[in-house]
């Protein structure tokens, strides 16, 4: 598998745990939002969780960084491979870490979390996951 396509599985992965992050959001609110909210207390208690979960994804981040310059560091080696697929698994660990707070989100609906609150954990979830995004100037 050359350099050029390892890079499009990776950024097809992106896009796909992108979908699996947020699309779970629009589909609670569709099928939960209009009723009564089950324990309305919890909202707030859900929110911080939500906000909290965005400090889990903190050693991920370290341990993508370090995967990502011992990648660099492997191009045009034999070691090449191997670092691209120990590149892979880190950050297939770090972006599912990443969906946690827009899954909190999605729980949160049944609890009657207001929609601006929801949508600031989705866009938290956007920008951690696009700090995963595979660099141009790699390989």
């Amino acid at each position: 598998m050359t350099r050029g396509e390892v890079k499009r599985r990776l950024s097809l992965a992106w896009w796909q745990y992108l979908a699996v992050g947020l699309v779970p959001l629009p589909v609670m609110a569709w099928a939960f939002g209009g009723r009564q909210s089950l324990i309305p207390v919890l909202a707030i208690p859900l929110f911080i969780g939500g906000v909290s979960t965005m400090f889990l994804s903190l050693p991920r981040f370290g341990a993508y960084k370090r995967a990502l310059i011992a990648t660099s560091k492997a191009i045009d080696t034999s070691q090449e491979p191997a670092a691209w697929i120990e590149l892979a698994r880190v950050r297939r660990m770090a972006l599912l870490f990443a969906c946690f707070p827009a899954w909190t989100a999605a729980l949160a609906v049944l609890v009657g979390l207001e929609a601006v609150a929801q949508i600031l954990l989705a866009i938290s979830t956007v920008v951690l996951l696009y700090l995963y995004r595979i660099p141009r100037q790699l390989g």
